[in-house]
């Protein structure tokens, strides 16, 4: 009877070894959660498995927040990578008896500069996403967050992210002349644009480099009739060639000036006939913010 008694302690205590190790250890380190600019859908609008944010945290000296460095913070670019429904940092923030401020930015890069870091979109956005590469239009989409005064009754850190870059939404109508559908092969340019820039991260300014040159940028194709790029915030003032749709070897080519706004989401109605040379233009409203 005694060897049984044993037996069922050595179970029990086995059980509630088994249940310690299924509890969380708080360790005193930072949980973020990141929001992203517009939560509609499942793939523009979320952040993905394996997507890496960079963060900064800057302390207060009293009421006094620091300000934003390339190396002496608080935490300096440390990478935060969508490990299932968490972030997991590269290494363990942990809190300071100072209030902070928190700043994150996407994509992750290497940084040489906080105020005026290079950075460019792709100029081809229709490739795909591979593995940890992002794809061309991803790897353009630049967000940034800041919250003010985060301390340790705070528990978590929550980074709301905007678009800083803006958008462009090609949507291709047919004209009373076209005929039939659409075809699946169409391919959008967009041309005459500055694709360089630099970034302050203190505040998420995205400012054209004044001395980039002008490319050509290829869109990334929603449906047979919708397309899509980021773009440098960026004003083209001169008249000149700036979007070309390639249907069935036919170029449709449309010359304009144009305003690419910081944040904003521009979408333009392009009506094409037989003819190439009788393209029409509507222009849209702007969405801020969250994009859809």
């Amino acid at each position: 009877m005694r060897k049984w008694n044993y037996i069922w302690m050595a179970a029990l205590l086995l059980a509630s070894c088994d249940k310690a190790e299924e509890i969380a250890v708080d360790d005193g380190s930072i949980r973020f959660v990141m929001q992203y600019p517009s939560a509609t859908r499942a793939t523009e609008t979320s952040f993905e498995q394996g997507d890496k944010i960079g963060l900064f945290l800057t302390e207060y000296t009293g009421e006094t927040p620091a300000p934003l460095q390339i190396s002496g913070n608080w935490a300096n670019n440390v990478a935060a990578t969508l490990e299932g429904t968490e972030w997991v940092t590269a290494k363990k923030i942990f809190w300071s008896d100072n209030r902070m401020d928190a700043y994150g930015y996407y994509p992750y890069m290497s940084l040489t500069s906080v105020d005026e870091q290079p950075f460019s979109i792709a100029l081809d956005q229709s490739t795909e996403r591979t593995g940890d590469q992002l794809g061309g239009y991803e790897a353009s989409d630049f967000l940034w967050a800041k919250t003010e005064g985060v301390d340790q009754s705070t528990e978590t850190v929550t980074l709301q992210f905007s678009h800083r870059c803006s958008k462009l939404v090609i949507q291709l109508v047919k004209g009373p002349s076209y005929e039939g559908e659409l075809p699946d092969s169409a391919t959008v340019y967009i041309h005459n644009v500055v694709p360089t820039a630099t970034i302050d991260l203190a505040t998420g300014a995205v400012t054209k480099d004044i001395f980039g040159e002008v490319a050509t940028v290829k869109a990334r194709k929603v449906n047979n009739a919708t397309y899509e790029a980021i773009m440098i915030p960026q004003r083209i003032e001169s008249r000149r060639p700036f979007i070309e749709i390639v249907v069935n070897n036919i170029s449709y080519l449309l010359e304009d000036t144009f305003q690419f706004k910081a944040g904003m989401q521009h979408t333009l109605s392009l009506v094409i006939n037989s003819n190439p040379d009788q393209v029409s233009v509507d222009i849209g409203g702007e969405i801020v913010g969250g994009w859809n």
